[in-house]
């Protein structure tokens, strides 16, 4: 991210650039930004192709084109899929000979470093993946938000406050934005303006449902996804979740075990702590027989649904019920 940050401060280019990963928020960000240093206001020379099926001919075509009263012509590709396929290997041809007038800038989320127009533009351009950032990362940047504000807020705090919004950056800066405004005119932001403006985000009723199913609360837990729905996450969603949950609590488990303590446990997991302190008791509450137990249901739920024994919605349903 710092290489993407001098290109823009500098305003020399690469050929190229992919940005990808999980993080939308810092994608989206980079993205504009790039977007912005390199083409600015002018759309004669700035294009976007988006969603999979490409016309990659076209494409060649368009950078091969020298840019209309301009020194840069910005081509944005976005979500094409071209990394984690060979549909990209007429692209990885062309990119050594592209004229130096076009700039090219990949955003993605997945992408298989194996694949060959993934080499070509790390060897000709620059690849950023933009990951999930740390509990200590999200506090540093939503505290410098705070504080452009005049607004103060202790750790403990700000602890509570990301505890309730998930380490999503898109999320947290929705919520910075709500706080904000709620405690117009004080200086300190408090642990009660917390609980009273911020929204549980899904990972926490993921969390409370977990919690429910190991501890035979089929009706809390069954309320729960009920919720869940409504809010329209989908039900292989909520299936992932609960098995990252449950895999979760199986590795904490086993590094407890070997004594290490909250913040060992969340720097060797690239966990936040807070997320640690709050899988440590559910951890300490079971076996690593039944953890596992429920990985494995996890596990047949998604095969259940994949071999179309069951559909999406029922096969939650019945890990929840634990009736496999």
């Amino acid at each position: 991210m710092k290489v993407l940050a001098q290109d823009i401060k500098s305003r020399e280019f690469k050929p190229m650039y992919l940005i990808y990963g999980e993080e939308a928020f810092l994608k989206k960000s980079y993205k504009n930004q790039m977007r912005e240093a390199i083409a600015g206001d002018d759309t004669m020379n700035s294009h976007s192709f988006e969603g999979k099926g490409l016309d990659l001919k076209e494409i060649i075509s368009l950078a091969d084109t020298m840019p209309f009263f301009g020194e840069k012509r910005l081509i944005v590709i976005e979500d094409s899929g071209l990394f984690k396929s060979g549909g990209g290997e007429m692209l990885a041809e062309y990119l050594p000979h592209m004229p130096d007038t076009t700039c090219i800038l990949f955003v993605e989320s997945e992408v298989d470093k194996r694949n060959r127009l993934y080499k070509k533009v790390k060897d000709l351009g620059y690849a950023a993946e933009m990951t999930r950032q740390n509990a200590s990362q999200l506090a540093s940047w939503a505290g410098r938000i705070l504080a452009k504000e005049g607004k103060k807020i202790t750790g403990r705090t700000m602890e509570l406050f990301l505890s309730k919004t998930g380490d999503d950056m898109e999320n947290i800066q929705m919520e910075l934005e709500k706080l904000i405004c709620y405690t117009m005119g004080k200086e300190v932001v408090t642990d009660r303006d917390v609980e009273e403006i911020c929204t549980v985000r899904v990972t926490n009723k993921i969390f409370d449902m977990v919690a429910a199913i190991v501890n035979r609360k089929t009706k809390v837990a069954m309320d729960l996804y009920e919720d869940l729905l409504t809010l329209k996450e989908p039900p292989m969603r909520i299936l992932f979740l609960i098995a990252r949950q449950f895999n979760q609590i199986l590795q904490v488990k086993e590094l407890m075990g070997q004594g290490m303590d909250r913040s060992s446990i969340a720097a060797k997991l690239k966990m936040q702590p807070f997320v640690v302190g709050k899988v440590m008791p559910q951890a300490r509450n079971f076996s690593r027989e039944q953890i596992l137990s429920y990985v494995n249901l996890c596990v047949d739920a998604e095969e259940s649904v994949k071999t179309g024994r069951l559909n999406e919605r029922l096969a939650v349903e019945l890990l929840i019920a634990k009736q496999y």
